[in-house]
């Protein structure tokens, strides 16, 4: 009987540690800092900031890749819908080019000048200019897609 009781509690030991691995490994994709950005055949990496819908966006992109059309607004950035809300941690901020922001939460934007206005910035593209960012984002529509690195 006391193999019995030993055997059971070394197999249910055995199913929590693996139930622990799995979920750390899913934590350590969506407890990540940076997530890729793909456009126009370029991958840039987003450095994301440190609040609610950059971790809720990383969570929607552990789920699959997002893909959002973007069209140019106001001679300063590319916008997009993307198609659900994310929680959002609006503050006054200037943009500077490559600053990734949701507005209203549930658009993003892709800054490729400066803009001042009250949004949630959840990330950049790091050592970015305005010339070599549109270089890369072209006039017109544009397909971005991010996904997780």
């Amino acid at each position: 009987m006391k193999k019995v009781i030993s055997a059971i509690i070394v197999l249910l030991l055995l199913i929590i540690l693996i139930f622990i691995l799995r979920v750390s490994k899913k934590g350590k994709a969506i407890m990540q800092d940076t997530i890729k950005l793909t456009v126009n055949n370029e991958e840039l990496t987003i450095t994301l900031e440190n609040n609610s819908t950059a971790q809720a966006l990383l969570n929607k992109l552990a789920e699959k890749p997002l893909e959002v059309q973007a069209h140019d607004y106001g001679n300063f950035e590319k916008v997009g819908d993307l198609g659900f809300s994310l929680p959002t941690n609006d503050k006054f901020i200037k943009t500077s080019p490559g600053d990734v922001i949701i507005y209203q939460g549930n658009q993003i934007t892709i800054y490729y000048d400066t803009n001042s206005y009250t949004f949630t910035k959840i990330g950049t593209i790091k050592n970015m200019t305005k010339e070599k960012l549109l270089g890369i984002l072209k006039e017109g529509d544009v397909t971005l897609t991010f996904s997780l690195k």
